[in-house]
C-alpha cells in the first residue's frame, strides 16, 4: 500500500487491493471495503498528502529511474529492431517474456531462493478463522441472480424497436467493413438499445476474434529437485507405455482473466514431458469441449478463478459425457481425467469430488 501512495509523483489514483479471503472464494462487500478503507486512513488519518514529494532528491531513487529508464529503452530498441510492437505482440515475444520471467520466479520460490513468508519460510500458524465456517466467509452468489439477469435481458430486447436495433447494427458493420469511425455508428447502437453483446458480435462478424499467442509453446522451467525428477521419470514411464507423450489440455472457462497458474502449469507440464494444449483465456465451455473432440487430451485442467467453477464444470461435464469421440480418438482415452484448479472453497470441492472430478488444486490458505 505505501510502494504506491508515498511518491507524489507517482503516486497512484485509485488502488484495488486483494482482500483476506480472495484464495478461498469471491470476497464480500464487507471485505471489499478494506481496499477502500486503506486509502482513506492515508488520505484523512495521515498528513502524506500534504508534503511535495519525499523522494525527490534522493541519489537512490534517481539511480533505480535512470537505471529502469535504460533498460525499458533497450526494450523498445529491440522492439523495433524486430519489426516493431504490432509484430511482436503478433509473435508473442512480450507474452514469452513474461511467462519465462514468472516461471523463473516460482522456480526460485519452490527452490527457495527467493523466500516468501508463509510458503516456503515460515510456515508454522495457527488455524485461519477465515478457513472456518466456509459457508460465510465469501461471496456465494445465488444462482437466481443469473436467471434473473437472463429475465432481464430478455425484457429489454423485447420492448426494443426490432428494426432500428438491426439497422443501427448494420450502419455499425458498414462502417468497420470501410474503415471508418465506429464511434457515431456505436452512439446509435446505444440509443437503439443494443447490448453490449450484439454490439461486439457485430464487429466480430467484421473483424474476427485475435487469439494472441499463449507465450508457453516450448518454453520451460529450470527445476531440478528430487520432486521434480520422479515426476519426469513418471511421465516418461507413461510415454514409453502408450508409444507417445501425455496429452494434457489446459482450459480457462468464462470470463476469468487471471492467467498466471494456467500458464505456469502449462510450463511446468513441458518440462517434465507432457504434450501440452492451452489456448489462452476466456473461452466457452463449448469452445474447449470442441477442442477436447478435436485433440482427445489423456487429461484436461479448468482453471477458473472467477467464482463460476460449479456452473462451468458441471456443464464441462455434462458435455463430456453427452460427446461422441472423434474417429482419431481410438487410440486415445475416450474419457479424459478432468481435474479443477482455482479459487473454490472446500465444500465446494467436495461437491465436484463426489460429481467425479479428483480433488481440486487448491490456493494456499495458510497466511
Amino acid at each position: 500500500m505505501l510502494a504506491v501512495v508515498m511518491s507524489k509523483n507517482a503516486r497512484a489514483r485509485v488502488i484495488q487491493l486483494p482482500t483476506c479471503n480472495e484464495a478461498l472464494g469471491l470476497p464480500r462487500p464487507w471485505d471489499q471495503q478494506w481496499s477502500l478503507r486503506l486509502q482513506q486512513v492515508v488520505a484523512y488519518e495521515t498528513d502524506l498528502l500534504g508534503f511535495e514529494d519525499i523522494f525527490d532528491g534522493s541519489a537512490v531513487m534517481a539511480a533505480e529511474e535512470q537505471r529502469l529508464n535504460q533498460a525499458a529503452e533497450a526494450i523498445i530498441a529491440d522492439i523495433a529492431a524486430a519489426g516493431g510492437m504490432l509484430e511482436a505482440l503478433q509473435r508473442g515475444d512480450l507474452k514469452a517474456q513474461l511467462v519465462a520471467s514468472n516461471a523463473a520466479r516460482l522456480a526460485a520460490i519452490e527452490n527457495s531462493r527467493q523466500p516468501v513468508v508463509g510458503v516456503n519460510c515460515f510456515q508454522e500458524t495457527a488455524a485461519s478463522p477465515l478457513a472456518a465456517g466456509q459457508g460465510s466467509n465469501y461471496l456465494s452468489v445465488d444462482p437466481a441472480v443469473e436467471k434473473s439477469q437472463i429475465h432481464d435481458l430478455k425484457a429489454w430486447r423485447k420492448g426494443r424497436d426490432a428494426d432500428q436495433v438491426a439497422a443501427s447494427l448494420a450502419a455499425l458493420q458498414a462502417a468497420a467493413r470501410a474503415g471508418d469511425n465506429i464511434m457515431p455508428p456505436s452512439i446509435a447502437c446505444a440509443h437503439a438499445k443494443v447490448t453490449t453483446g450484439e454490439w461486439a458480435d457485430a464487429l466480430r462478424q467484421v473483424f474476427g476474434v485475435f487469439r494472441p499467442p499463449t507465450g508457453v509453446d516450448g518454453l520451460l522451467t529450470d527445476r531440478a529437485d528430487a520432486e521434480f525428477t520422479a515426476l519426469t521419470a513418471a511421465v516418461a514411464g507413461l510415454h514409453a507405455k502408450l508409444g507417445r507423450a501425455p496429452k494434457l489440455l489446459i482450459g480457462k472457462p468464462g470470463l476469468d482473466g487471471h492467467s498466471n497458474g494456467a500458464e505456469q502449469i502449462a510450463v511446468l507440464a513441458n518440462t517434465v514431458g507432457f504434450d501440452v494444449d492451452y489456448a489462452g483465456i476466456r473461452w466457452t465451455v463449448d469452445d474447449i469441449l470442441q477442442r477436447v473432440t478435436d485433440g482427445c487430451p489423456d487429461a484436461v485442467g479448468l482453471s477458473i478463478l472467477s467464482g463460476a467453477h460449479m456452473a462451468m464444470v458441471s456443464a464441462f461435464l455434462a458435455g463430456l459425457k453427452a460427446a461422441q469421440p472423434s474417429p482419431t480418438a481410438a487410440a486415445r482415452r475416450l474419457t479424459p481425467v478432468v481435474v479443477v484448479g482455482g479459487i473454490v472453497p472446500a465444500a465446494n470441492a467436495e461437491q465436484l469430488t463426489q460429481a467425479g472430478v479428483p480433488p481440486c488444486i487448491r490456493p494456499r490458505t495458510s497466511p
